[in-house]
């Protein structure tokens, strides 16, 4: 599957997972959701545990700062390095 479609998928995947958390937030409008008040620590957790259960992975707690989901681009970023290709 070519990388520019994986991408749209992968963005898409996390957003559809980021609307469970927080359903009144428009994630697409935004460039930080933390700065943006869209997503908090305990949405952050959240979202940690829809990532391992969908990519079958175990992000570690030194992983687990608000640098690493700020946008789609810093989650994909963290994502990758746990050996997902996207």
């Amino acid at each position: 599957m070519p990388k520019i479609k994986t991408a749209a998928i992968f963005m898409k995947k996390v957003i559809d997972l980021l609307k469970e958390i927080r359903p009144e937030f428009d994630f697409n409008s935004s460039q930080d959701f933390i700065a943006d008040g869209m997503i908090d620590s305990f949405d952050v957790v959240s979202l940690v545990s829809m990532l391992d259960k969908e990519y079958s992975i175990k992000i570690k707690g030194r992983d687990v700062i608000p640098e690493n989901f700020s946008s789609i681009e810093s989650i994909e970023k963290l994502i990758s390095k746990y050996g997902v290709n996207l």
